[in-house]
């Protein structure tokens, strides 16, 4: 009776102090990022879209101008070095032995660092002073903007898109698109209906910005951006390894891409990735911690082999099926890109549904649900680019697997949120041959239930 007297006093005085605390502390004031994205979000909805594009474009072109001059220097570095180092391979065994050769080699690697690392440097100071300039200019603009008065509003939008000068070398190609679309109805008694797509890309063509000055573009980064910061975000899935960089393979093609116009409201993807790589070092450090502490019960069973399964592991790594995200405004369609990490079992023709792989995607998708990502790619064929293994039966196998999979997370979706529309896209390697496209196309439909048309005819 004591005590239950006591607990019920210390809870009062625990209720008490929060009222008290609340009532005179004070107001938590919005952050820097916070101002901005109201004020930008104010902005895009208004007649001055358009000259924030324009002043995108033109810090972009600036961009593609510097990487442009950076490539061209590097290229004819190496193609001093080649030259240098055809002249030491003739005189090898000669006047030169293969300790010579080595050291030469190793002179031209550290020149060709130190250049890459100059041309970095540059980027990022770059990049850094436009995401500055353009964030002081929307403030001022927004402000300039409140005061109807203001006879200077009319000069301050008149920025006119610059024409790049980059070479021709650094145009992208434009690939014949390959896409078909489907309404389907999902759910029992509550049909919540969803749109399809099937489409043959290259998974960085979401991402990168053309250079060239077609209307279309310009209206899909107008859709991205006003989409920015809203409750219908866009979400890619990116295959990776389980090394939280972006040195190789995808990550560094991904990253180029990047780098390749300043993003202008979150942190440069390297910063995002140094805060994904520290959060998992601390969950690993946890991790190892619980294993440790119930390795030393003295009913512990199995200590100590999941103790060596976590000895063997890399704690800076990631598990198959285990993902990571980045946040990016700087990319053509994609808001959001999920790091899923899969190893060479995706390649395998036997995976089942309760593959890591295929658990990930409906991670992914739950994610999706919480955090207003209403249009999500996914590669169908849980691959980048094709190989000689993937044969027409493997692909047909592998699309029925991942579309029956996707369907039954997307029923799922709607006791998470309530059955909202959503966009799913399916993205097949931009090397994959037509037929098998259509023999995937013929497909979707016959798993999902196609919505179809009513054709109303007249009496008379």
């Amino acid at each position: 009776m004591i005590y239950m007297v006591v607990l019920c006093s210390c809870i009062i005085f625990l209720i008490l102090l929060r009222m008290t605390t609340l009532e005179y502390a004070r107001p938590e004031e919005p952050s820097w990022d916070e101002d901005f994205a109201d004020v930008y979000h104010d902005l895009i909805h208004s007649p001055a879209s358009e000259t924030l594009l324009n002043l995108e474009h033109n810090y972009f072109v600036r961009v593609s101008e510097l990487i442009s001059e950076r490539d061209m220097e590097l290229k004819k570095l190496q193609e001093r070095q080649s030259v240098e180092m055809d002249k030491v391979m003739q005189e090898l065994g000669k006047t030169l032995t293969d300790q010579d050769v080595n050291s030469v080699a190793s002179q031209h690697f550290d020149s060709q660092q130190v250049l890459e690392n100059k041309w970095a440097s540059e980027l990022k100071q770059l990049m850094t002073i436009q995401k500055q300039e353009y964030q002081e200019w929307v403030i001022k603009l927004h402000q300039d903007m409140q005061n109807p008065n203001n006879s200077a509003i009319s000069e301050e939008i008149k920025v006119r898109p610059k024409q790049s000068t980059a070479t021709n070398e650094r145009m992208f190609e434009e690939q014949i698109l390959l896409e078909e679309s489907f309404t389907i109805h999902l759910g029992a008694q509550l049909k919540t209906m969803h749109n399809l797509r099937l489409v043959r890309a290259d998974v960085l063509d979401l991402c990168k910005h053309k250079r060239n000055q077609q209307s279309g573009v310009k209206l899909q980064r107008l859709q991205t951006a006003l989409s920015l910061y809203s409750t219908s975000l866009c979400g890619l899935v990116l295959l990776v390894d389980n090394r939280i960089n972006s040195y190789s393979g995808i990550k560094r093609d991904f990253g180029t891409v990047c780098q390749e116009c300043t993003d202008f409201h979150f942190p440069r993807v390297e910063q995002q990735l140094q805060i994904v790589q520290q959060v998992v070092l601390y969950a690993s450090a946890q991790h190892n911690k619980k294993m440790n502490d119930r390795a030393e019960l003295p009913n512990g069973n199995g200590g100590n082999e999941d103790k060596s399964k976590t000895a063997e592991r890399n704690p800076s790594n990631i598990l198959p099926g285990e993902f990571y995200t980045t946040r990016h405004s700087n990319l053509s369609e994609v808001h959001v890109v999920f790091h899923l990490c899969v190893d060479d079992n995706v390649r395998s023709s036997n995976i089942t549904a309760r593959d890591p792989a295929i658990m990930g995607l409906r991670n992914i998708l739950k994610v999706c649900c919480t955090h207003d990502i209403t249009t999500i790619t996914i590669p169908l064929l849980l691959v980048h680019d094709m190989s000689e293994e993937m044969t027409i039966p493997w692909c047909l196998k592998r699309a029925e697997l991942v579309f029956k999979c996707v369907k039954g997370f997307m029923m799922e979706m709607a006791s998470w949120d309530g059955g909202t529309s959503r966009t799913v896209q399916f993205l097949v390697p931009q090397s994959i041959s037509v037929e098998m496209f259509y023999q995937l196309s013929n497909m979707l439909p016959q798993i999902f239930r196609v919505s179809s048309t009513l054709t109303l005819t007249s009496k008379r």
